[in-house]
């Protein structure tokens, strides 16, 4: 099916720094709004960032910004969350999600989005 594909987690030390990419499988991302998701145990879903199809709207909740940069390669049909000054409560698993829902615009509310990957774990450690 029509898949998003996450890479790039892994244990990174406090303060330190992680690229996640979110690629397509079956499918052209170049022409979805991508947005990146994060949930925690017994926590709500969170949205993280989001990019609109054409890349003239981008958001990021207030946990992170200052410190992630959502960002599209159309060369490489790839989307990247640069992740800088990490933090032990960004330990969690982050989704990539795409959606044809919009155009000019992007949503940080899961349940818009139609096409999620199946996850890469981060953990920020000592």
């Amino acid at each position: 099916q029509l898949q998003p594909v996450e890479s790039g987690g892994g244990l990174v030390q406090p303060g330190g720094s992680l690229r996640l990419s979110c690629a397509a499988s079956g499918f052209t991302l170049n022409n979805y709004a991508v947005g990146w998701f994060r949930q925690a145990p017994g926590k709500e879903r969170e949205g993280v960032s989001c990019i609109s199809s054409d890349d003239s709207r981008t958001y990021y909740a207030d946990s992170v910004k200052g410190r992630f940069t959502i960002s599209r390669d159309r060369a490489k049909n790839t989307v990247y969350l640069q992740m800088n000054g990490l933090k032990p409560e960004d330990t969690v698993v982050y989704y990539c999600a795409a959606s044809r829902n919009w155009n000019g615009y992007c949503s940080t509310y899961g349940k818009e989005y139609e096409y999620w990957g199946q996850g890469t774990q981060v953990t920020v450690s000592s």
